[in-house]
């Protein structure tokens, strides 16, 4: 039995919090014994209750990386667990506290984002990467890009394995439910529907969608665009929908717990991130429907979408090419049900929370057994 503490500092259920529990749903409990710190009142915490997962709530972790009070805490829980291995998904707090305490370390970095000045050159670069290394005994990149980030900041490439995100298969909706979804959202009779699942910031390129749809508005196309997510730039982006004469096909919906629901009744999944993106777990839970994509070339989504198998890509920050890429596949259903059949059966391959589970396994066993 191998003894594991996950460190996580997320309050709420983001990407990283849910490969967590994807992880919890499918791993070997004969084999391996899985305590989760979180912060002090987490979202996290009834989903690890459901699971019959041990946890424990830490003071000073909540959405910072780092603190004294943090690793003062953690060391403590660190001690009261005594695990094998410690997995922090972003928290360097952990990573100390679990050094200190002698702990085997895994490192899982989640996201992808442009590495500050200070750190992508010289010493500061090299500085950065011995820091990571020297509190990680194995780096975890959940997407090819993600690996790549780590290497512009000094990480070396042979310390980083790169583990695919997983996710559960949702179920197909019945035609009668996929009805009503239809009605909620305003969809109409013979409407392609295009939908993106992000949070509302500049950097998910959600400007780019919508300069899409005015140019398809204005070449005729009958179409329905779902903006699903809340953040700092929804106002913004509700008055330019205003602006440019489209707020007739575009619905802002806001929060949508039931994701299943919407991905249901989307034509095409829409990812237009310029800024973060690692492995979007939208992409994968509507190519577990049968659901292709468009999605932008940044990031980790061209580790997701492969051009003809499961969607197109287009460049990053370009609504016409965007535009046309949806205009290409609206003339061509032929094209359209080919990434359709491709988006399940890679996802049945590659994407399988099952199979994401097993992977971190072995990196756990991996790690326990390698000498200091």
């Amino acid at each position: 039995m191998i003894d594991v503490l996950n460190i996580i500092s997320d309050s709420n259920i983001g990407g990283a919090g849910r490969c967590v529990l994807n992880f919890l749903k499918y791993y070997d409990r004969s084999a391996f014994c899985v305590t989760v710190a979180v912060p002090r009142g987490s979202l996290l915490i009834p989903a690890l209750c459901d699971l019959k997962t041990p946890y424990v709530e830490v003071d000073g972790i909540a959405e910072t990386s780092f603190s004294m009070q943090g690793v003062k805490n953690l060391y403590r829980v660190i001690g009261q667990v005594n695990p094998q291995v410690v997995h922090t998904h972003g928290n360097f707090s952990g990573r100390i506290a679990a050094k200190l305490r002698g702990k085997k370390i895994v490192y899982t970095r989640h996201s992808v984002f442009p590495v500050s000045h200070r750190i992508d050159h010289g010493i500061g670069k090299w500085l950065n990467g011995r820091i990571n290394e020297f509190f990680s005994d194995q780096i975890l990149a959940v997407a090819q890009a993600a690996k790549e980030n780590l290497i512009d900041s000094g990480v070396r490439p042979e310390r980083i394995e790169v583990v695919l995100n997983g996710v559960e298969s949702l179920v197909p909706l019945s035609e009668e439910e996929k009805g009503a979804v239809r009605q909620q959202y305003g969809i109409q009779q013979g409407d392609f529907v295009l939908g993106i699942l992000a949070r509302v910031e500049p950097y998910k390129g959600h400007r780019y969608l919508l300069e899409a749809a005015k140019i398809m508005k204005q070449h005729g196309r009958k179409i329905r665009v779902i903006i699903a997510g809340v953040g700092d730039a929804l106002e913004d982006l509700k008055t330019l929908a205003e602006q440019w004469n489209i707020t007739d096909i575009v619905c802002f919906a806001g929060f949508v717990q039931d994701v299943r629901s919407l991905l249901s009744v989307l034509d095409l999944q829409i990812n237009a991130s310029y800024g973060t993106e690692a492995t979007s777990l939208s992409l994968l839970e509507g190519m577990s429907l049968g659901l292709p994509a468009v999605v932008s070339d940044y990031g980790g989504n061209p580790g997701v979408i492969t051009e003809g198998q499961n969607g197109l890509l287009v460049p990053q920050k370009d609504g016409q090419a965007l535009a046309a890429a949806v205009e290409r596949l609206m003339g061509d259903p032929a094209l359209l049900a080919q990434l359709k059949a491709g988006a399940k059966a890679r996802f049945a391959s590659s994407f399988t929370a099952k199979i994401y589970a097993g992977n971190i396994e072995q990196v756990y066993r991996q790690t326990a057994e390698r000498r200091n």
